[in-house]
């Protein structure tokens, strides 16, 4: 008999999926991936024995998330398009990577997924085992299979007896992790119309909360957040408590039009308290301790990075050299940043590094100014020499 490792959320298409392959004649293992989406796994997976799964294999990935994924992101900069910043696309090389490590283990030769065909997380799951085992049929049942509509596929678990919810059906599509949510559909589909209230996750009631601005102090060492407010924290803890300090707030909501990679224009709602910012206090802290030139080169880095990441391109020679490059930029990025927290904002009011590149007594206009202002002159005639009429 064929085997399938079939990625499994728990939800609806998945469920059904794997009938679907039991009777086509597949073994199906369904796998189980806990990037902090807060799902109940108890039930998720009493469900997908229920629909005839042969095992489940659960892992919890939130910790290897956080050193192997977002750190190495949040180093490099990378934010899509300028405002996503990439919680979804982060997660799916790590999800689809341990499919793969849990296909072999299971002698399994296929995998499979439950993305559409309009969406960009088929490409990251297929490119990613494609770069990692090239041997292994990819399957995707949703592409291919007779159900034309929602409402077909609950008639087809009704009628097998798969155990699913549909009473408490979100008009809208969610996904979670650690990193943030993401919500699409439903009204939102709709680009002029404003995000309702219960479209957001973690962030909703932030408008009826009357909470006092504070300041919290974030700790770096070689560009990696190591502490919040003096206390050093594992990088799992230190989102987490980010996310729930600024859900607060309000803070990190996205609402924007996005390319995704098929080439189609999407209406994105986002929530990312902690991912928005430690991104701000990083960046403030860089440019604090890198010089200009590698500054504004990095920038370019940035934008690629985010690029790698949003197209499925992780497993990639590009993304590892630009990894080494970042490294190097993050030696001295070691400090403290003071982030000030109101209602939907949060901004940086101090930072403070022992490799900080400013010099108060350049910079002053005061009686401590040691620079000498007789020398612009000669400079600014030299800089304006190829272009003097």
């Amino acid at each position: 008999m064929k085997k399938v490792v079939l990625a499994y959320s728990g939800g609806l298409d998945t469920s059904v999926a794997i009938k679907w392959f039991k009777e086509r004649g597949y073994d199906v293992v369904a796998y189980m991936a806990d990037v902090g989406q807060e799902k109940t796994t108890d039930a998720a997976i009493a469900r997908a024995k229920k629909a005839g799964a042969s095992k489940v294999v659960v892992k919890d990935l939130k910790k290897k998330f956080v050193t192997d994924y977002i750190w190495p992101a949040l180093k490099a900069g990378a934010v899509y398009e300028g405002r996503y910043t990439l919680a979804t696309a982060l997660s799916r090389p790590l999800i689809a990577a341990e499919q793969v490590a849990v296909a072999h283990q299971e002698n399994a030769t296929s995998v499979a997924h439950g993305c559409t065909g309009k969406g960009n997380d088929q490409v990251r799951f297929e490119v990613t085992t494609q770069a990692l085992d090239g041997s292994l049929e990819i399957l995707a049942p949703v592409r291919e299979w007779e159900f034309k509509s929602r409402e077909e596929e609950i008639q087809y678990a009704l009628k097998h007896d798969i155990p699913i919810d549909v009473t408490k059906k979100s008009p809208f599509s969610i996904d979670k992790n650690i990193w943030g949510v993401s919500v699409e559909a439903g009204i939102l589909e709709d680009p002029n119309v404003e995000p309702p209230q219960d479209a957001f996750q973690w962030t909703r009631g932030a408008e009826k909360r009357n909470l006092k601005e504070q300041v919290i102090e974030i700790g770096f060492e070689k560009g990696v957040p190591v502490s919040l407010n003096g206390s050093k924290k594992s990088g799992l803890d230190l989102i987490e408590e980010l996310n729930a300090l600024g859900s607060q707030y309000g803070i990190g909501r996205m609402d924007m039009i996005e390319n995704r990679l098929i080439g189609i224009k999407s209406r994105e709602t986002y929530e990312a308290p902690a991912a928005t910012i430690l991104i701000q206090a990083h960046k403030d802290l860089e440019s604090l301790v890198l010089d200009r030139e590698l500054l504004h080169y990095k920038e370019g880095i940035s934008h690629k990075y985010a690029e790698l990441v949003y197209y499925g391109l992780w497993f990639t020679p590009l993304r590892s050299a630009l990894d080494a490059f970042v490294e190097e930029t993050q030696k001295k990025v070691t400090g403290t940043i003071r982030v000030k927290l109101r209602k939907y904002s949060s901004h940086v009011v101090g930072r403070k590094s022992p490799h900080s590149l400013y010099k108060e007594t350049l910079a002053t206009y005061s009686a401590k100014d040691k620079f000498d202002q007789k020398l612009a002159k000669g400079f600014i005639d030299l800089w304006a020499l190829p272009y003097k009429k």
